[in-house]
């Protein structure tokens, strides 16, 4: 997969940007809040809508824009896959006055013709690697759900749909228990909703468990060429509810990127995930909250068996999110037929010699890989001759 001419209208620093991009490695060089990060932001757009530094699309919208009478935003990419071409256009129509703050159109075009986002799954795969992603080892489980999310959304539809429909199902069954605590309302209206999460729910432990067991082991392979063989990664997949086993043979959970869960059905989820809501129903009334399902599922990323959240270095840590990264890049290609566009920034730092090389080796490898650094005089020069290089100054880029 390829990504040939990118045309940016009002994104964050880009008023407008019109661009043809070469395969093989890119290295965007400039100085800070010169709009590297927001090229890369930009890209990654492209495959899933969604961008991970905004918490709502209308900060995507170049500040001048907005503060004319019709503020949007407009993104296309042209992409090629084999012989196949195709157009992404991406629109970000926000409304004005006092009371629309809130309030913007999102429209997606393929080929010039309107679809829904779900549409956009698959079509431009992308691997996008940020310094915050470091939170992925060492923050909150829900960094950990996120990156989940990310890479399965881009190749399975179901499970895009499931995510939603879960969202849903899981915002009105809490107001719900909130509303029984409240006002002392019957409790057995619950069983409905229990019902109508579990069948998303079900689809998501399954799809996350199939999905863990193949990145991680991806995962291991390439942490331990990273380390030139002297450690060991594994990734152990920690959902809020264990299933029992339900059939010879089936496996339970948790399980580390070691074991098979190919046997673990969705409808023996599903049944067990509707027995512990019913038992965890007197804690979750007291509550006023649902205890159990996705939604507090966890990752554990772990060195030569140790937690690396609690006792990674920063050295071991960036490694492990490199290597769960590069595990996507190839996950999607297993998946799809497709190499995805691998988006790194920053991405040298704090990396010892021997891990720059072999990490700038998998780049080099990639059909298309664009990076970013304030001095390229971090990479070696065999690499710089391979690479484009391009300047980056207050959103506009120059080959040099």
């Amino acid at each position: 997969m390829l990504l040939t001419h990118l045309s940016l209208t009002n994104f964050r620093l880009f008023t407008r940007l019109e661009t043809r991009l070469p395969d093989g490695p890119i290295l965007l060089v400039g100085a800070n809040a010169q709009g590297k990060t927001s090229l890369l932001e930009a890209i990654s757009y492209l495959t899933s809508a969604s961008s991970p530094h905004a918490s709502h699309d209308r900060q995507l919208i170049n500040l001048l824009a907005m503060r004319g009478d019709a503020p949007f935003a407009r993104l296309v990419g042209e992409v090629r896959a084999g012989e196949r071409e195709q157009r992404i256009e991406i629109r970000l129509v926000a409304s004005t006055g006092p009371a629309s703050d809130s309030r913007l159109q999102k429209e997606l075009l393929l080929n010039g013709v309107k679809k829904r986002m779900r549409d956009l799954v698959g079509v431009f795969p992308s691997v996008l690697f940020l310094p915050q992603d470091m939170m992925i080892v060492e923050g909150s489980p829900s960094e950990r759900r996120r990156y989940l999310d990310s890479a399965i959304g881009q190749v399975s539809r179901t499970y895009a749909e499931a995510q939603g429909e879960y969202g849903r199902a899981l915002t009105q069954r809490n107001a719900l228990l909130k509303q029984t605590q409240e006002h002392a309302l019957d409790p057995a209206l619950l069983s409905a909703w229990d019902v109508t999460l579990s069948e998303p729910a079900a689809t998501l432990i399954r799809e996350r468990a199939l999905a863990l067991h193949e990145l991680g082991r991806l995962a291991g392979q390439i942490y331990r060429r990273l380390s030139r063989g002297a450690e060991t990664l594994h990734l152990e997949y920690l959902p809020a509810f264990s299933p029992e086993a339900h059939a010879e043979g089936q496996i339970a959970l948790p399980f580390s990127s070691g074991s098979e869960p190919s046997l673990m059905t969705r409808d023996a989820i599903r049944a067990g995930l509707l027995e512990a809501l019913a038992r965890a129903r007197p804690e979750e009334l007291a509550r006023g909250t649902t205890l159990i399902g996705p939604h507090r599922d966890d990752v554990r990323f772990t060195g030569d068996g140790l937690d690396l959240r609690m006792y990674g270095s920063r050295g071991q840590n960036r490694t492990a999110m490199l290597a769960a990264k590069l595990a996507e890049v190839d996950w999607l290609r297993e998946k799809t037929g497709e190499s995805p566009v691998l988006l790194l920034d920053e991405v040298l730092a704090e990396l010892d010699t021997a891990r720059r090389e072999d990490l700038l080796g998998r780049v080099l490898e990639s059909p298309q890989a664009v990076l970013t650094s304030s001095d390229a005089a971090m990479f070696p020069v065999e690499f710089r001759r391979r690479a484009t290089i391009w300047g980056i100054q207050g959103g506009r880029i120059e080959e040099t």
